[in-house]
């Protein structure tokens, strides 16, 4: 089976909510982005990495992956901070499953 990977969301019209979330998490991480958008570019100057919006063909492998890394990161650890957060606050009285 081919494993076919895209950038778009797999729900339809979800890409502006998740530009929104992945902002507010790097804004809380202290990275203040003015525009989702921003963030990726904030985050390489932090680590010293040189990306630039128009052409990237000198960014090796490596340093690409740790700016989508501490982005990534950042917003799965958050994610699943809230389903934790979701999952404690449904618990029915008494602890019972």
């Amino acid at each position: 089976m081919s494993r076919r990977r895209s950038n778009r969301p797999l729900v339809p019209n979800a890409g502006a909510a998740l530009d929104q979330f992945k902002a507010d998490v790097m804004r809380r991480e202290g990275y203040p982005a003015a525009r989702p958008e921003e963030v990726k570019y904030e985050v390489a100057k932090s680590l010293g990495i040189p990306l630039n919006s128009r052409y990237n063909g000198q960014l090796n492998t490596e340093d690409a992956g740790r700016i989508g890394g501490q982005i990534g990161g950042s917003m799965v650890r958050e994610m699943v901070r809230l389903a934790q957060q979701k999952l404690a606050g449904s618990r029915p009285p008494g602890g019972a499953r």
